[in-house]
């Protein structure tokens, strides 16, 4: 994670295999201790709020509206991920207007998936498929947490990038098409404020108008396991860049990943909705 930014444009992913629309205007500030930073800022463990994602929608939703499946909120009632260390096939989908999200395929919705996510297009890996339903990896915690959203109104592409971070090694890895296109040594969580492990997702590409510390901000789609806010914000993780290359094989963040520029610039090719596996 790492401290608060200022006001950042916000962007969608870079093209490969499916290229979600680009952000329309400015948000908030993001930094990372787990991303983003409240109301004029915008996420990153680092800190961030997002206009109608405050604590109403947190706590299930106000006036007995169905929960928000986003960064900002916390789901009940929803299922965990059932194979939390197994990859991914990098199919990612988008629903087009907002779904409806059960625990089970065909049972009352429990929250909904909105259409856009920090001012991009919501893109999410499917962990599982039945006739006319899909089992989704969402932005929310608790960590790994899922839902099954219907099939129409998708539309559905494949990442053929993986991002691998091994904590105890202190290394990532970038996949495309099963050929590994580099690995760094980063920085990963302090003891006290673990990466939290398992399988999540690439949800937003943020620029900041004026960077401190990254040009780019990557958050992913898990929380830090120790801190509920950061800055401000809801305690999402992130990958970023760092000033300094001393921080890289170190574990000294809130959560979020440090990453050299190289790595940063590759990881920035890799679609929104991109499986992320984080491992002990």
């Amino acid at each position: 994670m790492s401290d608060e930014l200022p006001r950042t444009a916000i962007r969608g992913a870079a093209r490969p295999v499916h290229r979600p629309r680009q952000a329309r205007g400015a948000a908030g500030g993001a930094a990372c201790a787990a991303v983003l930073a409240a109301t004029a800022v915008l996420v990153t463990g680092c800190g961030g709020g997002e206009p109608g994602a405050g604590k109403a929608a947190a706590e299930g939703g106000a006036g007995g509206k169905l929960p928000q499946a986003t960064t900002y909120t916390t789901l009940k009632d929803l299922p965990a991920d059932p194979a939390p260390t197994t990859a991914l096939d990098g199919t990612v989908v988008h629903p087009t207007a907002t779904a409806p999200v059960s625990a089970q395929p065909g049972a009352p919705a429990v929250a909904e998936l909105p259409a856009d996510q920090l001012k991009g297009d919501t893109w999410v890996p499917v962990v599982e498929t039945r006739p006319g339903w899909r089992r989704v990896l969402l932005p929310s915690r608790p960590n790994g947490v899922t839902g099954w959203i219907p099939d129409s109104g998708l539309k559905v592409a494949r990442s053929s990038h993986v991002i691998k971070v091994d904590v105890s090694d202190r290394k990532l890895t970038l996949l495309n098409s099963g050929r590994k296109e580099g690995s760094w040594s980063v920085a990963v969580g302090a003891a006290k404020t673990p990466t939290p492990t398992g399988r999540t997702f690439v949800l937003a590409s943020l620029a900041p108008a004026k960077p401190t510390y990254s040009p780019l901000i990557l958050p992913v789609g898990a929380h830090s396991e120790t801190l509920d806010t950061f800055g401000g914000g809801p305690g999402t993780v992130a990958f970023h860049g760092w000033p300094s290359a001393d921080v890289f094989g170190k574990a000294i963040t809130h959560g979020c990943v440090r990453v050299p520029p190289d790595a940063l610039k590759r990881l920035a090719k890799a679609p929104l909705g991109t499986p992320v596996l984080v491992t002990a």
